[in-house]
């Protein structure tokens, strides 16, 4: 795997990654504000959720990584399935 695929992989883990991460330790008000909704959290900590999600992303991305090195993934033979399955229609 290039570093550029490697950073591309990354990416795309860490955001798919921080929609499972953003609702982590949401808690909804006791008091709803008027014009609020009820489900909007009381501090959302953003920043935080992005900065334990880079952690997260990073140990999902070594897992696929290693998964690619040991051969369990091979994204060529997945195409070249692909493709076959294409010319058999």
């Amino acid at each position: 795997m290039s570093v550029f695929t490697g950073f591309i992989l990354y990416m795309m883990i860490y955001w798919v990654s921080l929609f499972a991460v953003l609702p982590w330790g949401n808690k909804a008000p006791e008091h709803v504000e008027e014009g609020n909704v009820s489900s909007a959290p009381t501090n959302p900590n953003i920043k935080r959720k992005f900065f334990i999600n880079i952690f997260v992303a990073a140990a999902l991305w070594l897992l696929v990584y290693v998964l690619i090195k040991m051969d369990v993934i091979d994204f060529y033979d997945i195409a070249r399935n692909m493709a076959q399955e294409d010319s058999n229609k």
